[in-house]
């Protein structure tokens, strides 16, 4: 899923679903009309010749898709387009008279759930829900860490914890930090978990640790750890990169638990280190020197980039600020080209 506002597309092979695909450019979404040649659209709209092509070119695009169409078609049309349900996006499927709105594929992470009952609302339309968390009313594991912003590090084991909320049983859950609520529904809380001897029922880890996952033991990374960085003019990524994944193996560090990447404001036309946090999907934030020495005393002081920066430190204090003036736990790690620091939240900012 892309951050900020989503995009949509809608699609439609008629002229009454071309009707019915204007009512929704009111969702609250970047929403994009795909509209056949061969009919109409009575306004602005992308036109394709055959769906099959401007659907392939077009799938990845977009956060989500309603069809107006028949189901079945739907169906045939994106089968080898899908993937994996952690990226595949949503997929809402409609009749042109309006009356119902199928979620179809993704319907927890992807949002298809959400986006079926946003198009029903808008057209008078019945939502079709067919997730059973969400016809049981239960909690769902991959929502709940979704809406708390966790990474999943096994999805294979949703199945495994969703299946025991619905019937009943609860997960066991070992949650610290308590990111997912202090008493999130369906769940027993655990204090620590043995990985030596797996339990009879599914157990949900909230770690920035590589923990032992597994089929029935489902690891969620936090959003916790603030990466600070400096580098040389120019550092290639795969620098960056290789720096950042040594730190990070060598403490079993999860790549997923780092929210924020922070450095000085002079390395903001460094275009390795944007790289670096969108494949982190990293906020990305620049201090200044005035900001970056209101933490001089709880870093590591270095000449050389005072001489160059203005300021004792930049990995070290970018990192405690960018947690929220939070712990340091990994202190400046170098490289030739790159110094390395993390520090971590105790809980949402």
């Amino acid at each position: 899923m892309s951050a900020g506002k989503k995009k949509i597309a809608v699609w439609a092979l008629t002229s009454g679903a071309a009707r019915l695909a204007g009512q929704l450019e009111r969702l609250p979404a970047t929403v994009e009309l795909f509209v056949s040649s061969r009919v109409d659209p009575g306004r602005a709209a992308r036109r394709f010749q055959r769906l099959a092509p401007a659907l392939g070119e077009n799938f990845r695009r977009f956060d989500g898709h309603v069809f107006i169409m028949a189901a079945g078609i739907v169906v045939r049309q994106i089968a080898g387009l899908l993937d994996h349900k952690t990226r595949d996006p949503a997929v809402v499927v409609m009749d042109e008279t309006g009356r119902w709105a199928i979620s179809l594929v993704s319907g927890h992470l992807g949002g298809a759930n959400e986006l079926a009952r946003q198009v029903a609302g808008l057209v008078g339309a019945r939502p079709v829900i067919t997730t059973a968390t969400d016809c049981l009313g239960k909690p769902a594991i991959d929502i709940l860490a979704a809406e708390r912003g966790l990474v999943i590090a096994n999805p294979e084991a949703i199945k495994a914890v969703n299946m025991a909320l619905v019937e009943g049983k609860k997960p066991l859950l070992h949650d610290p930090q308590e990111w997912l609520g202090s008493r999130p529904p369906g769940f027993e809380k655990i204090r620590q978990p043995d990985p030596e001897d797996p339990p009879g029922r599914p157990v949900v880890l909230v770690s920035q640790y590589l923990l032992p996952a597994g089929p029935d033991r489902l690891l969620l990374h936090p959003p916790c750890l603030a990466l600070g960085l400096g580098c040389r003019r120019g550092t290639p990524l795969e620098d960056l990169r290789r720096a950042l994944f040594r730190v990070l193996e060598s403490r079993e560090l999860a790549a997923g638990s780092i929210f924020r990447l922070a450095t000085a404001d002079v390395k903001r036309h460094e275009e390795s280190i944007a790289r670096l946090a969108e494949e982190l999907s990293a906020e990305l934030v620049f201090y200044s020197p005035a900001e970056l020495k209101t933490v001089e005393d709880r870093v590591a002081h270095s000449a050389l980039v005072e001489k160059h920066v203005g300021v004792k430190s930049v990995c070290e204090a970018a990192a405690i600020l960018a947690a929220g003036n939070g712990q340091l736990i990994v202190p400046k790690q170098k490289t030739a080209l790159v110094t390395i620091a993390l520090a971590r939240r105790p809980s949402m900012l």
